[in-house]
């Protein structure tokens, strides 16, 4: 076994112990605390108590919540950050996520929106004009990249702010979901957008091979037989799916499709199928600790996950523009 497969086999193992021990803790901590034997016995031997009714009714629905929109928002940092060759790339900071958030706003305000299918059509047709004003604005450079995303996405946040707050009874629903947060949406009907999710990360797979080959060079990749222009169309189409779908579950979370690929990119050894494969394991880790933290983090109540993230995302984001600058990858 060579450097490179060592190294992805010992990734691939750190993260799948990260994940069980991550899961564990999801399903135990909280403002109830549940003993590791307790949660055991709510799989093997319900008996209907308290304990049982938590873990089976509220805590494992939020565990495979954030299990889908870390998975989604991970992934589309991987493609994304492949395409665009832009170590800076991230739904979250570029804009997608906050114009995905906003579509939610607007149509929330002007047509009552309700229904899975309306929230989620909202969402990626806000994801879609959101890429597409942050692309045209910065796409001759990183860091204009960058700067574009996070002006368009302080913009969207602060119009979104203003009209929620002149319709307070419309969006009282909306107060969780618009910070970034799980808490309460495990309870709500998520068939469709988990759906979603889980379609395209199975198109994310299926363009790993395009991906690898255009990650070689664009004259390369041509000469192996890869359409060039579409697998970026492709890659777009599966990014604004994974964002849009995972805004539209669990509100507008930054920095996960940043920290997560960064992390593993070093045990992915070069090859972008381990890259995706990691991230695929690695988001739901990312967001579950955040979960377990914004339940403790204060003894009155919840911080919202995205609070968590971005706390844990600034820093990595400044490390990546020292590291980088505005060279691609």
């Amino acid at each position: 076994m060579n450097e490179g497969s060592a190294r992805r086999l010992l990734g691939l193992v750190g993260v799948v112990v990260a994940l069980v021990a991550v899961a564990a803790l999801s399903l135990c901590v909280g403002s109830r605390a549940v003993p590791l034997t307790e949660v055991a016995n709510a799989f093997t031997a319900y008996a209907g108590t308290d304990d049982h009714v938590v873990v089976r009714e509220l805590r494992l629905p939020r565990l495979w919540l954030a299990c889908a929109v870390g998975a989604a928002l991970a992934v589309a940092g991987a493609l994304v950050q492949t395409m665009t060759r832009n170590p800076l790339a991230e739904p979250g900071i570029l804009g997608v996520t906050a114009g995905a958030s906003f579509a939610i706003v607007v149509a929330t305000a002007l047509w009552g929106l309700d229904g899975q299918g309306a929230t989620l059509a909202a969402a990626a047709v806000g994801a879609v004009v959101a890429t597409a004003a942050v692309y045209a604005v910065g796409r001759e450079s990183p860091l204009r990249l960058l700067l574009a995303g996070v002006a368009l996405s302080a913009v969207l946040a602060g119009l979104g702010l203003g009209i929620r707050l002149t319709r307070p009874e419309v969006f009282d629903s909306y107060r969780y979901w618009s910070v970034g947060s799980l808490a309460g949406r495990e309870q709500t009907a998520l068939e469709l957008p988990l759906a979603v999710i889980a379609v395209a990360l199975v198109a994310a797979v299926l363009l790993v091979p395009s991906l690898s080959a255009v990650a070689l060079g664009e004259a390369v990749a041509t000469t192996l037989g890869t359409r060039v222009r579409t697998t970026r169309v492709l890659t777009l189409l599966v990014v604004t799916a994974l964002a849009a779908a995972a805004t539209a579950v669990a509100g507008p979370i930054a920095f996960v499709g940043l920290i997560v690929p960064h992390v593993v990119r070093r045990a992915a050894a070069g090859s972008i199928g381990w890259l995706v494969t990691l991230c695929l394991l690695g988001g739901p880790v990312l967001v579950l600790a955040a979960d377990v933290l914004a339940r403790v983090l204060l003894t009155t109540g919840e911080v919202p996950v995205a609070t968590v993230t971005a706390f844990l995302g600034g820093p990595v984001l400044v490390w990546v523009v020292r590291r980088y600058g505005t060279v691609a990858l």
